[in-house]
């Protein structure tokens, strides 16, 4: 299964969160996500999820 990279930051640049995920596909890799973030409290902070071949699926600011 394929494996997408998670990770969410403090504006100034402090990581907070650095997970891998893996998912069957594009879409239940962002679902998983927006799951782990609304859990962890860090949708509203920097975030992004990166595919294995590196294209953006989550981005934000």
């Amino acid at each position: 299964m394929p494996i997408y990279k998670l990770t969410a930051f403090e504006q100034a640049g402090e990581k907070l969160l650095d997970e891998s995920i893996e998912a069957k596909s594009d879409q239940e890799a962002k679902q998983l996500a927006e799951t782990m973030l609304t859990e962890k409290d860090l949708l509203n902070k920097t975030h992004r999820l990166v595919s294995p071949d590196g294209k953006l699926l989550l981005f934000h600011v």
